[in-house]
């Protein structure tokens, strides 16, 4: 016994540990953006169906001896793709969308050994159920999500903060080949097994009375209804944890970690329901599941006006911020999810049709993913998924209220339906008002809205993506020209261009941008200035040229590279820059590669020795001042912070640039500056490429 607990435990383990290891090791080549996670995650729940429907079709379709002989195979084989290093091949060469080259590239380099993973649950249970006829089989289910559970909460705090990824990827790798004896030892101790093989080969399955209540039932197979209802609460389950990890990553806080909580609760949810222990309770949590589908649609529309409610300036107001939103939809995701998974378990069948229980399950799971992952992004406009699925909750607990003929959880199911479809009516209503344009891609939703009325001196038209304000331009033709938002004159970027175009006036200036946003900066473009803007995401492009006059209107000469701006940069000749704006770190996800030590060698190569990268830090979570510290005495320059506070009616937000340059007149100029100051001496270790700990910089 010690021994299929144990691989069943090693292999949860390290199948929720190397999704974060893959990922951080590809989200440098495809902009560091939160959609490379949701894109990996529906990769690995392919290839966790995949496994499954090869453990279903081992089971039921060969002899035992056979079973272990083929498992075995390809255990050996899977360890020929070891160590799980991508190669620098299929970094991405174009700025097209690139959920097709990760998925490609995942596969390459841990497809078999991930499939070889995901198939140790079903597969090693019913290798359990075989040798010891009549045990509780599904408690195992539940020790696989501990020990997943454990490898996701161990992740950020302990394994991230004191080891690089290379050393991650081999100490996994070891880690995997361990498994490998494991895995192989448990087939073959099943064929050794008594002869109560429970694909129907030999002797006949353990009397009910050996089996949980649940379960205890004719061992018939079960019918498609009952299988099709598996597949719908397994896929609802899934959409509700990716779309709302979606909700929070993109519409309530940049918080980097924020993915890692719905994961847990999800998780918790099919330790709890699957231990066997009676935590699900259906009378108590299907209308308990109703109502928070109905709370958190409520959430969507909620718009809180007591004091001390409004977010940080730089983001959309009259939203729920972190300390309100995450309670609400974390505790809404967990009671949902319990309600899912428990009904699961409440239809879950007798041992012997356990592998086809577990690939519905997973199918559900994979259908879900992909839903959320690559379908709702090219059909839907916004991330409408999340309400969607919640008014499914509320439909389905009253289906299933009313096929238990339990009135009271009926009457609650109608009210709180009636009540989702309504809030999702007035949802949508909200998003869509005021605004001009709202598209969606792999890189996340926009939404381009017009403040105030035509006859407002003030109105402007204003770039959002999620809750992050990407850019404002004033819609008064006599102020449209004006810098605004973080890019003012008394910024840190604004100081650096004026500063060195002061030194030589004559001189037509080159400047980088690293982040378009509306294309504020080049508001600062003469004739004869060339302005270089580098720019992942192509609909922020279109916008920035179909809904804003920025870039029209510049005198300047301007480029806008498509792609992730570091590749960029590396294939391209040097651009002799006078100043580089790097502004990517306060918007849903931090692109680390691009404050890493590498990355300014990059930047160096590009700069001229007397001009200047400026990076943009302002940031509600982070504080990356000591980060970019770092950049600078890894090249020998110097940094100046430059904290900028207007007063709230001004057209400008509060920011904080660090600028890093050896020009001395340029720090002379910086340092009398109001709002500069020195950055201590951080005692951290320096980011590099293989290595970024994100819990050094937290607020």
């Amino acid at each position: 016994m010690t021994l299929f607990a144990s691989t069943i435990a090693l292999s949860a383990f390290l199948l929720f540990l190397v999704q974060p290891i893959i990922a951080k090791q590809i989200l440098p080549w495809f902009g560091g953006t939160s959609a490379v996670w949701t894109t990996c995650m529906v990769f690995f729940q392919c290839v966790l169906l995949a496994g499954y429907f090869y453990a279903d079709t081992l089971i039921r379709r060969v002899a035992p001896r056979r079973q272990a002989i083929v498992h075995t195979t390809l255990l050996l084989v899977s360890l020929a793709l070891l160590p799980i290093i991508p190669s620098e091949a299929l970094k991405p060469v174009d700025g097209s969308d690139p959920t097709v080259r990760i998925l490609g590239l995942l596969a390459l380099t841990i497809g078999l050994p991930y499939l070889m993973l995901s198939t140790t649950g079903p597969l090693v249970q019913a290798w359990f159920a075989r040798r010891y006829a009549g045990r509780q089989v599904y408690r195992l289910y539940a020790l696989s999500n501990v020990a997943s559970m454990g490898a996701l909460i161990a992740y950020p705090p302990l394994i991230e903060p004191l080891s690089s990824v290379r050393v991650q990827s081999w100490a996994w790798s070891a880690g995997y080949a361990a498994f490998a004896v494991l895995a192989a030892l448990a087939a073959w101790a099943a064929v050794r097994g008594p002869s109560s093989a429970i694909d129907g080969s030999t002797a006949a399955a353990p009397a009910p009375a050996a089996l949980p209540a649940a379960t205890s039932q004719a061992a018939t197979a079960p019918g498609w209804p009952r299988q099709l209802l598996w597949l719908t609460l397994s896929a609802l389950g899934s959409i509700l944890l990716l779309s709302t990890t979606t909700h929070l990553t993109q519409n309530v806080a940049s918080v980097p970690f924020l993915w890692v909580l719905p994961l847990a609760l999800y998780l918790l949810t099919f330790i709890l329901c699957f231990d066997g222990r009676g935590w699900y309770r259906p009378r108590l949590m299907a209308p308990l599941a109703a109502l928070a589908a109905l709370g958190m649609l409520a959430g969507l529309i909620w718009r809180p006006t007591f004091p001390g409610s409004a977010p940080w300036i730089g983001y959309e107001r009259g939203l729920m911020d972190i300390t309100q939103a995450v309670p609400v939809y974390a505790v809404g995701l967990f009671v949902l999810c319990m309600f899912c998974h428990g009904e699961l378990v409440e239809r879950k069948p007798a041992p012997q049709h356990l592998t086809r229980f577990y690939l519905m399950v997973s199918l559900g799971g994979a259908v879900g993913g992909l839903l959320v992952g690559l379908v709702a992004p090219v059909v839907y406009d916004w991330t409408w998924e999340l309400p969607q699925a919640l008014a499914m909750v509320a439909a389905l607990a009253l289906g299933l209220a009313l096929a238990d003929r339990a009135p009271v959880r009926a009457v609650v199911g109608l009210a709180c339906l009636v009540g989702t479809v309504a809030a999702y009516v007035e949802y949508r209503h909200d998003i869509r008002d005021r605004a001009i344009e709202i598209s969606r891609n792999f890189y996340g939703t926009l939404r381009v809205q017009a403040t105030g009325p035509d006859s407002d001196p003030d109105a402007r038209w204003r770039l959002l993506h999620g809750v992050i304000i990407h850019g404002e331009q004033y819609r008064d033709a006599a102020r449209r020209t004006m810098p605004t938002t973080y890019y003012g004159e008394t910024s840190g970027v604004g100081r650096a261009i004026l500063g060195l175009r002061e030194q030589a006036a004559a001189e037509p200036q080159r400047v980088g941008l690293i982040g378009l946003g509306v294309g504020t900066l080049a508001a600062y473009g003469r004739a004869g200035d060339h302005y270089r803007i580098y720019e992942i995401n192509p609909e922020v492009i279109e916008l920035a040229r179909k809904s804003f006059t920025y870039l029209p209107q510049s005198p300047a000469e301007i480029v806008t590279p498509l792609g992730d701006a570091r590749l960029v940069l590396e294939r391209e000749a040097p651009q002799q820059l006078h100043v580089l704006a790097v502004d990517a770190f306060s918007s849903d996800s931090i692109p680390v590669h691009l404050v890493t030590r590498e990355a300014m060698a990059v930047y160096r190569r590009h700069v001229r020795d007397d001009g200047a990268i400026a990076f943009h830090i302002s940031n509600r979570y982070l504080d990356l001042s000591g980060v970019v510290q770092q950049l600078a005495d890894s090249v020998g320059w110097s940094a100046v912070s430059i904290a900028d506070d207007p007063p709230e009616s001004s057209h400008l937000y509060r920011t904080t640039w660090v600028v890093i340059t050896r020009n001395a007149a340029l720090i002379e100029a910086l340092k009398a500056a109001p709002g500069a100051e020195d950055i201590p001496r951080p005692t951290t270790r320096p980011w590099t490429d293989d290595f970024n700990n994100l819990f050094d910089v937290l607020k």
